[in-house]
Order: C-alpha cells, then structure tokens, then sequence
C-alpha cells in the first residue's frame, strides 16, 4: 500500500525543509501514479516572474521519488536508493499552480525486484512532467534512480 500524502507532506517538512518551504506537496499517490503540485509565489519565483527551475526540479523528483521509497517500505528489505541522473527541458514559463505527474510507479517495482533477485544495483529511468493550470506542459524531468539492496 503506498504512503499516504499526508505522511509524505510531514516528511518533506522535517527531512527536505527547503522543498516545504518553497510549497511543494503531494497531492496524491498510488503504487502506479505520483502527483505533487507548488504554486508559484514570492519565495519560489526567479527574476523572469516564474517558477525557478530547481522549484520545478524538487517537486518533479518528489513525484518519482515518493514512489520509489513506498514500492521500498513494501519490501522491507535494507535498500538504498539514489538519483544517479537528471535531465530536464522547459518548453513555457511556469506561473500559477504546476502540477507534476509520474506514471512510472509499476516500473520502479519491477527493478526494484530485479535488484532483489539479482543481488545486483539497478537503474530505473522515471519521468515526471510539469503542467500548468490550462493543461500545457512547462517541464520534463527524466530522472535515474539506482537501487541496491544493502548488504
């Protein structure tokens, strides 16, 4: 059963203060799917009058990394998990409220129990992405995470 979000929003508070305090929630999750959300606002906003990237980058990898640690607090297993990579591209200035989404819930499960079975580190590739209140798309982010099973 994955975490809920208020577990995870308590979470961001006492282990990621920075991403709390730019306004970064989960709004919902499930095993397949993660939403987080941020509004644009002061403390978050570069001087173009949007989003500051790195805003974007926080509440995107929440999106993909909240669901790697539920699909790890399931197995109960000693597992490390680290993003080895990012990638990410803008395509429209992020005012308002941004929403990012990452499908990627049932993949990460499957490396994870490749990783188990094969004794071995694995890399999972998530992507989640940005939209803004009208439904376009402002970011994409491709993030790796790796995965080994601590001995």
């Amino acid at each position: 059963m994955p975490i809920k979000p208020s577990k995870m929003n308590a979470f961001l508070f006492f282990k990621l203060p920075a991403a709390y305090f730019c306004g970064v929630r989960v709004t919902s999750i499930s095993s397949a799917t993660c939403v987080t959300s941020v509004k644009h606002r002061w403390i978050n906003q570069n001087p173009f009058k949007s989003m500051f990237w790195a805003v974007q980058g926080m509440a995107a990898e929440l999106s993909t990394g909240a669901m790697v640690i539920s699909a790890l607090k399931e197995r109960k297993l000693n597992i490390s998990m680290l993003v080895a990579k990012n990638q990410a591209s803008f395509s429209k200035k992020a005012r308002g409220r941004i929403t990012f989404t990452c499908n990627d819930g049932n993949h990460i499960k499957e490396v994870i129990d490749d990783a188990i079975a094969s004794g071995e580190g694995r890399i999972c590739t998530m992507t989640s992405v940005g939209r803004d209140s009208d439904g376009d798309i402002v970011s994409t982010f491709e993030f790796e995470w790796s995965v080994k099973v601590r001995a």
